[in-house]
Order: structure tokens, then C-alpha cells, then sequence
């Protein structure tokens, strides 16, 4: 019987001699070091990070890289989900879930809060926790089923190795005309077999797993696109949110994670945390009205009026000058302020000390109108747009909180440095309770104007008075404001805030506001716009 020659065993045996097949990767979103680098310090800054994967890691595997998947195809700006067939298949379940978020049609409006923003990722990550639970609960065959390929594709691996082995041994053992003893080359043969075995069980198991992947992929994908929107929602919610609180992205960014965290809940619990909409509107309507405003300018011409305005005196009237009869009924009518005149409507910066926003803080100003809309929420979203009136114009802002005599809190925001968020919560959130008391805020606000306001360049300031209640002033004490009022040269406003009660401003706030308004629907921001093109 001729002996194989060691050509003829490596021909047979040459399908297993060539480089093993890839293991395959274990992430599905393409990463590079930095991107790992981010997903680190993202679930090193955020415990809940750690608890969710330690509570998925009980009952399934390679969560850890499930984890790291979802928080990468969310922080990435243009992530890359593998090819299947590129995974190794012991992962196929977590390609299967993140390559079903990635395809959901609401992951682009998530992807758009997300993008560059590690916080953010992790939040959605969290916030898709349970729904990834739910996803590898029904993955559960497919997960055996992967565990079988993968355990299947090393057999295979090894059987391959041992060919290679075997056909070495027989190198060694070969004549020198290159023939084979018959126990090497059956070596070969063996190995050769066990190779195509384990390659065969391999696919086997390859293709029970697509089986099991495609029956569980319409529930995945159902769950995915639930989780994705819930996600998208809970993200953008939490960006308004940031917004409406003038928190802006720059200073998210430098924010650190664990106070970025509180600072979110504080937003979301605290006592005006469901008004986040209203002070919203309240500081986009009061940027609407600043843009509105003409410098230097007396405004958009509108009509005609009476006056003795001579620059604005028409040219019919200026043409009976020419006339030297009608010249004497022209100065009767300039002495009576009855020539006619160009009508305009705009206004100007008056003010450039502080601008000083009192607010009630008593029991009644927990009354809600209209949406629910308590009178605190509506005067503390006011004041919020002041400060952001005060910022925009070079400005400084304080806030005077009161309601009975003794109940006064008095916040300062020098335009100077930037209003820090805490402080500016504390103003909004702090509230009394109590009865109301119009003397000690107006006193407080007169005596910051003289003891740090009244210098040169930063005379005029404004006061704005937002009360829902009223409170009797004695003479004496009328006198001394109105006196204050000459000497510092500062205006006041008044906000009567709800209704019924302050439909008709009482004759105390009357008395003490160069401009008094009345606000009863506190669901019309734009209610209070001609405030802001005042001051």
C-alpha cells in the first residue's frame, strides 16, 4: 500500500492550515480609545451606572459591554454599529438590541440631546435600563443559543489547531522522499475529521442562533423603540428644564456629573419645578421685547397726537408759520399743547442702576389661576426674566423676597460676575408664608439703592413691586419714599398679580408706582411685556 506523501496530507488537510477565523468583536458600536476613555469616567461618575449593570450581570452575561454599547451609541456623534457577522457570538444578543435602538425612528431626536454630551448618555442609558432588562429577558433562547455557537466556534478553533499540530508531527517523521508513516498520516486524518466535525457543529449552531435572533427581534425592536422614545422625552424634558432656568450648554459642560445630577432633581422637585414652562416663556418673551426696543430713538410712528413737541410737529402746522395771520393761532395752540404731532411708540433705557424685583411671598400668593399657575410661580418667573433683563444691559439685579414686617431675604446678583445657579434657585424657591407688608421690602430696596447704587453712572434704578395683596402705609412713611424716590431718581412699578382681588389695584400700590398694571390671567406671559420694554 503506498504511503501519502507529506504533499498530498497538506493538500487534504489545507482548509485547516489557513489563519483561524476572527473570535470577533465583543462591542457593537466601533470605539477607539477615547471613546472608551469616555464611556470610564462617565460610569466611574455615575454609581447608578454601576448598580444597573451589577443587577443585569445576575441573571445574563457581557451586560458590562451591552452597557458600554448603549451609552456609546448615544454619546457618539456619528456612531457605527458592526457588521453581525463581525461579532463574536457570544455577543450577538447585545448587537441584536443596540443595532435595534439604533434603528428606531426616534432615535435621532435622542440622539440630537445626547450627541457630545457624556452626562446625557449616561442618563439615557439609565433611562433605558429596565427596558434593556426586558429586552435580554426575551433574548433568553437566543443568549443559550449564542453561548452554544461561541463554545462551538472554539471546538472548532481547536480542531483546526490540532490539524496543524498533527501535520507537523508528520513533517517531522517524514522521509526523505517525502512519505508518510502510515500512524502519522492517519494522525492527520483524524484531526482532519474532527476539524470538519466541529466546523459542521459550528454551523450548525450558527445558523439555530440567527433562528432564534430573528423570532426574538420584532419584540426587541418593540421594546427598543418604547425605551428610545421614553428616553428621547426624559432627555429633552431635562434640556428645557436646563433652559428655562437659563442654564446654559457651556456651563452644563463644565458642570460635574454628581452636581449636574442634583442639580437636575432640584429642578425637577423643587417648588417650581412644574412651572419650568412658564419661566421659560417668561425669559423668551422678555428677550422678544428687548429686541423690540429702540435706542436713542422715540419710536415707530403710529399716528397723530396733541402736544408742543416741536420736533415732532407735523408739516401742515409748521406751514402756518409761513403765514402771518395764523402765526398767533399757531402759539395759542403751541401754549394750549394742542398742535398736532407725529405719534410714536417706543421706548428707551432709562435706568442704569439696579433693577430690584420685591416679591410677595405670602400665604395667598400660593393661590393658583388660570393652568394651575400659582401667583408665586408667575411672580418668581417674572423676577427670573428681570435678572435676565439686568444681565443683558450691564446691570445689577437684586431680589427682595417679603411678607409680613419681619419677613424679608434679600438676594444680590452683581452684573459683575455670573448669577450662580444655587443662589439664583434659593431666590426662587425661598418662600415665606405669612401676611403681607408693602414698607420693609420698599425700605429694603431703597436703602441697597443708597448704600451701593447711588454713584455716579449707576443712578436711576428700578424697582418692581409684585404683590397680589394690599397693605396700608402711613403718611409719614409716604413722604420718606417719595423723598427717596427725588433724591435717588429710581422708578417704580407695580405688578398686581391673580385675580379677582387684584383687578383693581388698591390705592396704597397705586400711590407708590409711577406704573401700575394688572395681571389676571397668569397663563399670558406677554401680559407683562411693555415691563420689559420699560426698564
Amino acid at each position: 500500500m503506498a504511503r501519502d506523501t507529506l504533499r498530498e496530507l497538506t493538500d487534504r488537510a489545507g482548509r485547516w492550515l489557513g489563519p483561524s477565523a476572527a473570535a470577533g468583536a465583543n462591542s457593537a458600536v466601533v470605539a477607539d480609545r477615547f471613546d472608551a476613555m469616555a464611556w470610564r469616567e462617565a460610569s466611574d461618575q455615575a454609581p447608578a451606572l454601576h448598580m444597573l449593570a451589577r443587577s443585569l450581570n445576575l441573571r445574563h452575561d457581557h451586560t458590562d459591554d451591552l452597557l458600554a454599547d448603549v451609552f456609546l451609541l448615544a454619546y457618539k456623534v456619528a456612531p457605527r454599529v458592526r457588521e453581525r457577522a463581525a461579532m463574536a457570538p457570544s455577543r450577538l444578543v447585545n448587537h441584536e438590541i443596540v443595532a435595534a435602538l439604533e434603528n428606531s425612528p426616534e432615535f435621532a431626536e435622542l440622539h440630537r440631546e445626547t450627541s457630545g454630551d457624556p452626562y446625557a448618555a449616561a442618563m439615557a442609558v439609565l433611562a433605558q435600563g429596565e427596558a434593556l432588562r426586558r429586552m435580554l429577558e426575551r433574548a433568553a433562547d437566543v443568549a443559550e443559543r449564542a453561548a452554544r455557537a461561541q463554545r462551538a466556534r472554539e471546538e472548532a478553533g481547536r480542531a483546526a489547531a490540532a490539524v496543524a499540530g498533527a501535520l507537523d508531527e508528520a513533517a517531522g517523521d517524514a522521509a526523505s522522499d517525502g512519505t508518510v508513516a502510515d500512524g502519522a498520516a492517519d494522525g492527520v486524518a483524524r484531526a482532519s475529521a474532527a476539524a470538519e466535525g466541529a466546523e459542521a457543529a459550528a454551523q450548525q449552531s450558527a445558523s439555530q442562533a440567527e433562528e432564534a435572533i430573528a423570532a426574538a427581534a420584532p419584540g426587541i425592536r418593540a421594546d427598543a423603540r418604547r425605551s428610545t422614545a421614553d428616553a428621547a422625552e426624559q432627555a429633552h424634558e431635562e434640556s428645557a428644564l436646563m433652559r428655562a432656568w437659563g442654564v446654559g450648554p457651556g456651563e452644563l459642560g463644565r458642570m460635574p456629573y454628581d452636581k449636574r445630577a442634583r442639580l437636575a432633581e432640584q429642578l425637577r422637585t423643587g417648588r417650581l419645578g412644574r412651572f419650568a414652562d412658564l419661566i421659560g416663556r417668561f425669559r423668551l418673551m422678555a428677550e422678544g421685547e428687548r429686541a423690540r426696543k429702540v435706542e436713542e430713538a422715540s419710536g415707530e410712528l403710529v399716528g397723530i397726537t396733541l402736544g408742543d413737541d416741536l420736533s415732532w410737529v407735523i408739516p401742515s402746522e409748521l406751514a402756518h408759520l409761513g403765514v402771518p395771520a395764523m402765526r398767533s393761532v399757531f402759539a395759542a395752540r403751541l401754549a394750549e399743547s394742542r398742535l398736532m404731532l407725529y405719534d410714536s411708540r417706543g421706548e428707551q433705557d432709562t435706568g442704569k442702576g439696579a433693577i430690584i424685583a420685591c416679591v410677595d411671598c405670602s400665604y395667598s400668593m400660593e393661590e393658583s389661576g388660570p393652568g394651575g399657575i400659582t401667583r408665586e410661580a408667575w411672580a418668581k418667573a417674572c423676577s427670573l426674566a428681570l435678572l435676565d433683563q439686568a444681565r443683558r444691559s450691564g446691570r445689577d439685579f437684586v431680589g427682595v423676597l417679603f411678607s409680613s414686617a419681619e419677613s424679608v431675604k434679600v438676594f444680590r446678583f452683581p452684573a459683575v460676575r455670573p448669577a450662580e445657579i444655587e443662589q439664583v434657585l434659593e431666590f426662587a424657591e425661598h418662600f415665606f408664608g405669612g401676611g403681607t407688608n408693602y414698607r420693609a421690602p420698599l425700605s429694603a430696596a431703597v436703602a441697597v439703592l443708597e448704600a451701593e447704587f447711588n454713584t455716579e453712572g449707576r443712578q436711576r434704578g428700578d424697582i418692581v413691586m409684585i404683590t397680589d395683596g394690599e397693605c396700608g402705609v402711613t403718611e409719614a412713611w409716604m413722604r420718606t419714599w417719595n423723598d427717596a424716590k427725588q433724591a435717588l431718581g429710581f422708578r417704580a412699578f407695580g405688578v398686581a398679580v391673580g385675580a379677582p382681588e387684584a383687578a383693581q389695584p388698591g390705592r396704597a400700590l397705586d400711590a407708590l408706582c409711577d406704573n401700575l398694571r394688572s395681571i389676571e390671567d397668569l397663563t399670558d406671559v406677554r401680559a407683562a411685556g411693555d415691563l420689559f420694554r420699560a426698564i
